[in-house]
C-alpha cells in the first residue's frame, strides 16, 4: 500500500507551511503530497492566513521537490474553466518532471462558492459540468501535436484549439475520481479515472463503493484491475495513549471521535487498520494530517507504520 500525505490548507496554512510538510513528506519516503482544493475554512476556525490556490501551490512545490507525486483531492469542476485547468495541470506536470495527478470532482461546499462569487448549480448540474470537463481536458491532452481540438458541449465550446501545452506524462496525468454517487460517479471513474477514491468511509462503506466501481468497469468493458483503488482518513498515531490523545486534540477530535471516524492509535493499531483497507483492495491510502506543525508525527508514521504496509 502506498501512503500519501493529505493536507487541508483551507483550515489555516501558508504556502511556506505546505512547503515544509511537502519536503518532510519526501524525506520520509512517502509516495505523494496531496492537498484539498477549497477556498473557505470549515468549522469554527479562523482559517488564517486564508486560502491558498491549489494549483499555484503545486506549481511551487513542483520546483521544490524531486520525487513525490503531487495532486489535488479533489479540485471542483465549479472552480475553473476546464481549458484553463488543462493548461495549468499540464504546465505543473512539466515543472515537476511528470509527477502530477489531477483529482477532479463535482464540488459540494456551497458556502465557499457564495464567499467568492462562484456559481453553484444543483447536483445534476454540477455532474454535467464534471462530465464535460473530463472529456474536454483529456481531449485536449490527448490531441496530437500539430492537430486541432474541437468540443461542442452544453456548457463548453472549443473551436480550433491547438490543445497546448502537453503534459510530460503520456497519455496524460492520472485522473482521480471519488465519491459515493451510485450511478454517474462510478461510470465516470470507469471511463476516465486511473484511480477511484472512496473518501472518508468506514470499512463497510468502502467495500460498497469499491464493489460498485468494479461493477461499473465490467459494464464499460474495462478490466477492473486496471483501476487503482484508494481510501482516505484523518490519521493520528502516537507511541502511547497520552500521545494519541494529545495529537487527536490537536487535530480537532477526541480519541472517541478518532476511533469512530478516523484511523488512530499506536503504530501497531494503525498498521492493522490499514491492512483491513488493503484487504478490500485499497492499494493507496491518503493520510490526512491536520496539525501541519507536528513534523514528528510524520516521522513516527514513516518509521513505525510505512515499512509495515508498503
Amino acid at each position: 500500500m502506498l501512503l500519501r500525505i493529505f493536507t487541508e490548507p483551507q483550515q489555516g496554512a501558508s504556502y511556506d507551511d505546505l512547503l515544509t510538510v511537502a519536503r518532510r513528506t519526501e524525506e520520509c519516503g512517502f509516495d505523494a503530497f496531496f492537498r484539498s482544493d477549497h477556498y473557505l475554512v470549515m468549522g469554527d476556525g479562523d482559517g488564517l492566513p486564508g486560502p491558498t490556490d491549489a494549483w499555484i501551490t503545486l506549481a511551487g512545490l513542483a520546483r521544490e521537490t524531486q520525487r513525490i507525486k503531487l495532486g489535488t483531492l479533489v479540485s471542483s469542476a465549479t472552480f475553473r474553466n476546464p481549458g484553463v485547468l488543462a493548461i495549468s495541470v499540464a504546465q505543473v506536470d512539466q515543472m515537476s518532471g511528470g509527477r502530477v495527478e489531477l483529482g477532479l470532482g463535482a464540488g459540494w461546499y456551497e458556502a465557499e462558492h457564495a464567499a467568492y462569487g462562484l456559481d453553484f448549480p444543483d447536483t445534476p448540474g454540477r455532474f454535467d459540468l464534471l462530465t464535460e470537463q473530463l472529456e474536454l481536458i483529456t481531449g485536449l491532452w490527448d490531441t496530437p501535436v500539430g492537430e486541432k481540438y474541437d468540443f461542442a458541449g452544453k456548457h463548453y465550446q472549443l473551436k480550433d484549439s491547438p490543445a497546448l501545452p502537453k503534459p510530460v506524462q503520456q497519455p496524460h496525468p492520472p485522473i482521480i475520481i471519488g465519491g459515493a454517487g451510485k450511478k454517474r460517479t462510478p461510470a465516470l471513474a470507469a471511463q476516465y479515472a486511473a484511480e477511484f477514491n472512496a473518501g472518508f468511509r468506514d470499512l463497510d462503506g468502502t467495500k460498497v463503493l469499491f464493489d460498485r466501481v468494479r461493477a461499473a468497469c465490467t459494464t464499460a468493458g474495462r478490466d477492473p484491475e486496471t483501476l487503482a483503488l484508494s481510501a482516505a482518513h484523518r490519521v493520528v498515531v502516537g507511541k502511547d495513549d497520552a500521545e494519541v490523545e494529545r495529537r487527536a486534540a490537536a487535530a480537532g477530535w477526541s480519541v472517541e471521535e478518532l476511533h469512530r471516524s478516523g484511523v488512530g492509535g499506536t503504530p501497531a493499531q494503525v498498521v492493522d487498520k490499514l491492512g483491513q483497507f488493503a484487504e478490500l483492495g485499497a492499494d493507496r491510502f491518503y493520510v490526512q494530517i491536520m496539525d501541519l506543525t507536528d513534523l514528528d508525527h510524520l516521522d513516527l508514521i514513516a518509521s513505525d507504520v510505512l515499512p509495515h504496509v508498503s
